[in-house]
Order: C-alpha cells, then structure tokens, then sequence
C-alpha cells in the first residue's frame, strides 16, 4: 500500500491511478482532514461481491460443508449448465 499526500497526488494524478489500475495497488491519500483510499474498480467490485456473499444466509457454513465432502461425491462439471 502507497502513501501519498493530496499535493503530490494532484502533481501525479495519472501515474497513481495508473499504478492502481494495473498492480491493483491501494493508495492511501493523507489530508489535513483525515484519510482517503484509492482502489481499481476490480478491487472495489471485489470488495462489493464479498460483501454480498457473506451476508447470505449460511454462506459460510455450506462452504466449510462443502470443503469435507469427498470429491468422487462431487457432481461433475457441465460447463452451461445452471447451478
């Protein structure tokens, strides 16, 4: 994670959007008033998505259920078909 402070980051707007976006490096933008980050927009839908995942009901327990099943009691992948 970078740091940078609001004076430099308007000097090299577009190097550190450039840095975010292709090493998915997160930018830490320090004010006089607190602190904002910087993330690529994959990194953000990322975050949305887990956010959606984890607030469904017994996410989490179906997948560590899932984890212990033995894989020749899978069902086999059928790429198209509907889960």
């Amino acid at each position: 994670m970078a740091t940078v402070n609001a004076t430099n980051l308007r000097k090299n707007l577009y190097e550190t959007l450039d840095t975010t976006i292709k090493y998915n490096e997160t930018i830490t933008v320090n004010t006089k008033n607190g602190n904002a980050i910087i993330i690529s927009e994959d990194e953000y839908n990322s975050l949305v998505e887990t956010v959606y995942l984890t607030s469904l009901p017994n996410y989490v327990k179906e997948i560590k259920k899932a984890d212990k099943e033995p894989i020749n009691k899978c069902k086999k992948y059928i790429k198209g078909e509907e889960w």
